[in-house]
């Protein structure tokens, strides 16, 4: 029985497992996007947030080198690794988590298995906000709003008014 057991093998041994989540979060630390079946991608965000993480928790140079060993043992592959502290980690910095995005694309033709896009999301510049954009979203306040409300009631009054006029006729 597999009571509490929440862990989807995809149908692999142990090793086969890591040796698969370690070559998948290589190429979407390299690509930054991937396309694969959404159950592996699924298994791969869970693999994958964590040392993104990771990657931000340095503050001293010994603390940074016992993290990049931690990232390389669970990736195997020195370029992804230094891409990921030096190219990644300063661009998700202010980021609390949540690091991926996962889309739906529909079944494959061959075996009618879902696929979907596993992307980083702050690489994606359709739908993510820029660096300074961010920055600024963090600095408003909730002070301000009584002067914005009373400017779009006195709008929306304006805008009331004639067709208010036009209801009884």
């Amino acid at each position: 029985m597999r009571h509490g057991d929440k862990v989807n093998n995809l149908g692999r041994t142990a090793s086969h497992r890591k040796a698969l989540m370690s070559n998948m979060a290589s190429q979407l630390i390299t690509h930054k996007r991937i396309v694969t079946t959404h159950a592996k991608a699924r298994a791969l965000r869970t693999y994958i947030e964590p040392l993104i993480t990771k990657t931000k928790k340095a503050d001293s140079k010994e603390q940074i080198m016992h993290q990049h060993r931690i990232v390389f043992s669970y990736l195997n592959d020195k370029a992804a690794v230094k891409e990921l502290f030096t190219v990644i980690a300063p661009k998700v910095a202010g980021r609390p988590g949540g690091y991926t995005r996962i889309i739906k694309l529909g079944t494959r033709v061959g075996d009618n298995a879902e696929t979907a896009l596993i992307e980083l999301v702050d690489f994606n510049e359709i739908y993510g906000k820029g660096k300074g954009e961010q920055a600024a979203a963090k600095k408003t306040r909730r002070s301000g709003g009584k002067k914005k409300a009373a400017g779009s009631a006195v709008e929306s009054k304006e805008v009331e008014t004639p067709e208010a006029d036009k209801a009884p006729e």
